[in-house]
């Protein structure tokens, strides 16, 4: 079953976070397998990270390669908020208009 996690860290800058993802692309992990989707936010101060998994096993394993970058970072995402996801809704893909002349 698919699911969502949520980080909302203390502190989490733009630049902490640009080298958590060039680590992780240097790692080979830049989009690691059963993820859709991932978002970072930042208003003031409060950060969040959000991301979509096939399964909460998918997400497991991307630990493995996350963890240790962090501990190298000293970033201190906080807990995980995982919860299985029921429904997920895409927008419209982008349609393009061409002109025909005759």
């Amino acid at each position: 079953m698919s699911v969502s996690v949520v980080f909302r860290p203390k502190t989490l800058s733009t630049k902490q976070y640009d080298e958590l993802i060039l680590r992780l692309e240097k790692a080979g992990a830049a989009n690691p397998r059963g993820r859709s989707y991932h978002v970072y936010s930042l208003s003031g101060r409060n950060a969040n990270l959000f991301g979509v998994w096939d399964s909460l096993k998918d997400f497991e394993k991307f630990g493995y390669t996350l963890n240790p970058i962090l501990r190298e970072l000293k970033i201190d995402l906080g807990p995980p908020e995982i919860k299985e996801i029921h429904n997920i809704i895409e927008g419209n893909p982008v349609h393009t208009f061409q002109q025909r002349y005759f």
